[in-house]
């Protein structure tokens, strides 16, 4: 057992003391020390030559060579003229800054005076000593020499901008542990992770998305057991393109993979290919898919790939090197370059397919194109499943319920309002989550925070009122609107109110539920103009709204009698960037008129409807001044049952 211990302990000091220390395990402290020894060799000099004073040719022959207190003179480059007190002079009253402070300059020199010529200072200094003896005479000794603060003046600022460079380039050369230096920054900065790493994260942690599983699980199934699809003479997709809106799991689709896999698997931004240096993005993708293939079979995860791989179309045409566009046509390269089998498959996730060039997206490069849509009810449920298991969960907290509650939400959006829940439930200090506590969140989450301290006169909150209320009222007998489940005039985010509704998941609309939608969007500005015979502004987000469903009903989806079937709708994205509009000024007028023809219809249609049901909406009106929210339990007692039969055979 003693001798099992000594053989680890020497393994482990074996391994540390072959293993080199990163450029960042010591800071660089060497490069500060020396930097503080120069400047204290620096300030030691020239505190020692700021103790020797200049004085003039006068200075020097009264008040010292007349004295006899010179020792010696020592001419420097036959410029200057360095003289030297004697020793047992320093005690006198005047000579004693020499010896005093930290530095001190016994050793001189004491004096310095710049002489001019060498021949006139020695006239001069011949004329002054006429009358002193043999033994007086000054010695005047002639040195050529460098100054060290000279040296230092120039060298100093020099090797500080040499060690500051190396700092720097080496700082921009380990920005992974790929690149350790200046010239590895065209490396590929793509994190490995190798086929031995076990994580935590598999298909399993996935709830819905059972398609894109299938296929995305097929791919995997291939790397692990090849034969059973070569021996057919199939042959494995290059690459998948995960497409989907945000939140849809595309990332975490890939995460799966990486943990499902038992190949080296490679990840990185699409936004790491493109630098401020030209050639670097094109170098990466070299790099990368090089070290792929080395590791073969193995995946390539590239996130966020609408960052190089947009379309190169005429808005680069006034740009001569353009080092997206070089990035992209690498990569075009290297995806279409592969040799049979290689074994090297493409993963890449985007949320704008619209914007990615044709070229990237064609068989032969990214074979399959696997859409992620917003989950279903049955999905979401499954979402919530998956989120709540973390949580402490109050026995009356339904994930059936809380799936029918958030229709349109993605899995991020389900994961928030789990995490604001249980929030919420700490800052009540509750021992489980309640089902109110999600109930909360989802309002947090789609309408902001509640701000009930934000103050509103009586006259505006009573405005507010009426509006929501004209708002509850139209949808409620409206047949296509959503079923609406509660009204409040409490402030959130930057709306004073709303009215809750839970759509339905519908995968087409008519022309009668958008006109019910706009409809239900106006109660609240006719509301105000039959109770107060004025209007605010407090309808613009749903004039907005309004108008443009309006303008997609007429432009984009042909539902006007007068235009006709026709759509202006842009699908590519390739018109993004054209000024003009893809029709006549005539059809543009025309456009403009039926457009407004429509909102005004509908105007009138719900302003006919609330009048009818006045009373009705005078009452909601008050009770939502009186207690602020008003569930669904009350508006059914309030309005009556929502029957959508009677509704019908009524406007019929």
């Amino acid at each position: 057992m003693k001798n099992s211990n000594n053989t680890e302990d020497k393994n482990i000091h074996n391994k540390n003391r072959n293993r080199t220390p990163p450029y960042g395990s010591y800071g660089y402290s060497w490069f500060y020390i020396m930097l503080f020894i120069l400047m204290i060799v620096f300030y030691i000099t020239v505190s020692s030559t700021n103790k020797t004073k200049e004085i003039g040719w006068s200075t020097f022959e009264q008040e010292i060579l007349a004295e006899h207190d010179v020792e010696k003179i020592v001419v420097i480059n036959k410029e200057i003229a360095d003289i030297y007190i004697k020793p047992e002079l320093f005690e006198k009253e005047k000579y004693k800054w020499i010896t005093d402070g930290f530095f001190n300059n016994k050793m001189g020199p004491h004096f310095r005076m710049n002489i001019g010529s060498v021949e006139t200072f020695e006239n001069k200094l011949q004329q002054a000593q006429q009358d002193f003896s043999k033994e007086e005479l000054i010695d005047v000794k002639y040195n050529s020499q460098t100054s060290w603060t000279n040296i230092l003046a120039w060298l100093l600022p020099l090797v500080f901008i040499i060690f500051f460079w190396i700092y720097l380039l080496r700082r921009l050369g380990s920005g992974n542990s790929a690149s350790g230096t200046l010239f590895n920054f065209g490396k590929s900065t793509a994190t490995l992770t190798e086929k031995d790493t076990k994580s935590s994260f598999t298909f399993n942690d996935i709830a819905g998305l059972k398609e894109a599983k299938a296929e995305v699980m097929e791919v995997v199934d291939f790397l692990k057991n090849p034969e059973r699809y070569t021996k057919l003479g199939a042959k494995i997709p290059k690459g998948v393109m995960l497409v989907g809106p945000p939140g849809t799991g595309k990332t975490l689709m890939a995460k799966a993979v990486a943990g499902e896999a038992k190949v080296p698997f490679f990840s990185i931004s699409g936004s790491e290919f493109v630098e401020m240096f030209v050639g670097v993005g094109a170098s990466r993708v070299r790099d990368l898919f090089k070290k792929a293939k080395e590791k073969a079979p193995s995946i390539v995860f590239i996130d966020e790939i609408d960052a190089v791989g947009r379309s190169r179309g005429k808005i680069n045409a006034f740009q001569a090197n353009d080092e997206r566009e070089s990035t992209l046509n690498q990569l075009l390269t290297e995806l279409d370059g592969f040799g049979k089998n290689t074994g090297v498959i493409v993963l890449a996730a985007t949320n704008r397919p619209d914007v990615l060039d044709k070229a990237l997206l064609r068989p032969g490069r990214f074979d399959r194109h696997i859409y992620l849509e917003l989950p279903t009810k049955e999905e979401r449920e499954e979402i919530f499943g998956v989120h709540l298991r973390p949580l402490k969960l109050s026995k009356n907290v339904d994930s059936s319920l809380l799936a029918k509650l958030s229709p349109g939400f993605s899995g991020a959006d389900i994961a928030n309002i789990c995490n604001e829940a249980a929030l919420i439930a700490a800052r009540k200090n509750k021992k489980e989550v309640e089902h109110a506590d999600f109930m909360e969140a989802r309002d947090r989450v789609i309408g902001g925070l509640e701000r009930k301290s934000k103050i509103i006169s009586a006259k505006e909150k009573e405005i507010v009122a009426y509006h929501e209320a004209g708002h509850a009222v139209a949808s409620w007998y409206l047949k296509h609107v959503d079923s609406l489940f509660k009204v409040s005039i409490i402030p959130r985010g930057k709306s004073l109110g709303a009215a809750w509704y839970l759509p339905e998941e519908r995968q087409i609309v008519t022309k009668a539920q958008f006109m019910d939608q706009i409809c239900a969007s106006l109660g609240g500005r006719v509301a105000e103009e039959i109770i107060f015979d004025e209007i605010s502004t407090g309808a613009l987000d749903d004039l907005e709204k309004v108008t443009k469903q309006a303008y997609a009903m007429v432009a984009y989806y042909g539902l006007d009698k007068e235009i006709g079937p026709i759509s202006f709708y842009d699908s590519t994205g390739q018109n993004e960037h054209i000024l003009s509009k893809p029709y006549s000024e005539e059809m543009a007028k025309l456009i403009d008129k039926e457009v407004q023809e429509l909102i005004t219809t509908a105007y009138e249609r719900t302003k006919n409807l609330l009048v009818k049901h006045r009373v009705k909406l005078e009452k909601l009106a008050k009770l939502l001044l009186k207690q602020e929210v008003v569930e669904k339990d009350s508006l059914e007692h309030l309005l009556g049952k929502r029957e959508l039969k009677e509704l019908v055979e009524k406007q019929q």
